[in-house]
């Protein structure tokens, strides 16, 4: 499934073959909560922009339009028309950021839609079963996200209980591909580490998910409140403990400069709502950091949001053109933004790969963290 092509460094360069096609990583995934990019994006789009992997979310699909739905179309590739890889997440992140409309038992979390209030039960079994009916590529083992900070005690109890969640998705999942009207007979699970900001935690841990000999493993609970040093070093600290022949994925991390440094620290797989959400509000991404469209001084400026870029927006439109739409409230202004940052991100990870195949990863590492220091607002 994984096959490791080259190492500088730590840094991993390789391909992770699934039933929907191989995966060049390092790999930054597309975030389409709902089945869609925020923005106005089409999945053409994401053909032509170099996506990889698109990224759709569990809970939010179970809520609208029903995961059952979903598996009567034909599962989530046919529903939205994708023909790659998808990740679905475990809806883990999103039950336990609904801190005063859930509880946790052993068996799963009692909550409340978001949508229309009402009761929703989500547990390790219930998870698998609505990723298998999503028919994803990789279904995300269910884990409990845990709040930063948090005591040693509240977070060694449930990571011990993510662990036993862990087993329970394995063996549902196991099941789930085993049953003849399952679309993706072939889905991929993997396992979440947790742990906060504990290293012996998170080590511990680590060494318990690889002995069930996963396809993948994530690194989940970071970017939640710890430093961007804190994160570094947990990162640093675990990934020598998860299994280098399989991928690693750190779970909603993503400014460039955080890939980068996560790269080299050994992370295969990212996911980050920041593009399209800064898209979104004209912020667009440069190799000399990033420009907010709205300012005044891009009201005359005729040049693309890069030069050089070869994204639909930059080889099209101009900066003041971009920002009128976006002044006037024009959903194209927003699309276009949103259509650039996913290529820079895209593109960076081209360029990521290709450095570490030539052994300049260390170097293209400081140029890039330089550029993006520039600030150009």
């Amino acid at each position: 499934m994984y096959r490791l092509i080259c190492r500088d460094g730590n840094a991993k360069r390789g391909e992770f073959h699934t039933v929907h096609g191989v995966i060049q990583t390092p790999v930054f995934m597309n975030v389409g909560t709902a089945a869609a990019i925020k923005g106005a994006v089409s999945t053409a789009d994401l053909q032509e922009i170099g996506t990889q992997v698109e990224l759709s979310n569990t809970y939010h699909l179970h809520v609208r339009p029903g995961d059952e739905i979903i598996k009567k179309l034909g599962g989530l590739h046919q529903f939205m028309v994708w023909d790659k890889p998808i990740l679905t997440d475990s809806g883990g992140f999103q039950v336990f950021s609904l801190a005063g409309l859930r509880k946790i038992k052993e068996e799963g979390v009692h909550f409340h839609s978001h949508v229309d209030g009402r009761k929703i039960f989500m547990g390790p079994e219930e998870s698998m079963q609505i990723q298998s009916n999503l028919a994803s590529t990789i279904a995300m083992a269910f884990d409990e996200c845990t709040p930063h900070p948090a005591t040693r005690e509240y977070m060694q109890n449930s990571v011990d209980r993510t662990t036993r969640w862990l087993y329970r998705c394995k063996a549902e999942l196991d099941r789930l591909n085993g049953l003849p009207d399952t679309i993706n007979k072939n889905q991929l699970l993997f396992g979440i580490n947790q742990g906060g900001v504990f290293p012996d935690i998170r080590i511990e841990h680590a060494k318990q998910i690889a002995e069930l000999d996963l396809p993948g493993y994530a690194v989940g609970g970071l970017a939640v409140g710890e430093s961007h040093e804190e994160m570094y070093d947990i990162i640093e600290k675990v990934t020598p403990y998860l299994p280098l022949e399989k991928p690693t994925y750190l779970m909603g991390v993503g400014t460039p400069a955080n890939i980068l440094e996560a790269v080299e620290r050994g992370i295969d797989f990212f996911d980050c709502v920041y593009p399209s959400r800064n898209g979104r509000h004209g912020h667009v991404y440069t190799a000399e950091g990033k420009r907010n469209l709205f300012n005044a001084k891009y009201e005359l400026d005729d040049k693309p949001i890069e030069e050089g870029c070869q994204c639909p927006a930059c080889r099209t439109y101009s900066r003041a053109y971009i920002r009128h739409l976006l002044k006037a409230k024009e959903m194209l202004g927003m699309r276009l933004c949103v259509l650039h940052n996913l290529y820079f991100y895209n593109h960076l990870m081209e360029e990521i790969r290709e450095a570490i195949e030539e052994k300049r990863y260390a170097s293209f590492k400081k140029e890039k963290l330089y550029g993006f220091g520039q600030g150009t607002e």
